[in-house]
């Protein structure tokens, strides 16, 4: 049985909706995180959009513009969570 990382759900999301073409808060968050991600060993698309983190921001914004903030640093929270204890079961 392979360990589960903590946000990897919410990780391959991302990359799988980066490879499809849509922009979606999982994908937007692989893209904030994909300098980290690639030296652990993720293979990313090439095509990243720029400026994930307003972009991520912005959309978080569209659906709830009170809770913008705390989501944004929530899913960063998670995003470093997941690189963290990949670098941990990489080593």
């Amino acid at each position: 049985m392979e360990a589960v990382l903590p946000a990897e759900n919410l990780i391959e999301q991302g990359i799988a909706d980066l490879r499809a073409g849509k922009e979606s808060t999982a994908a937007l968050l692989v893209c904030i995180g994909a300098p980290r991600l690639r030296r652990i060993g993720l293979e990313l698309p090439d095509n990243l959009p720029p400026d994930p983190e307003h972009r991520l921001y912005d959309l978080l914004a569209e659906s709830d513009q009170d809770s913008a903030h705390s989501r944004y640093n929530a899913l960063l929270r998670k995003l470093v969570s997941f690189e963290r204890a990949a670098e941990c079961v990489k080593k």
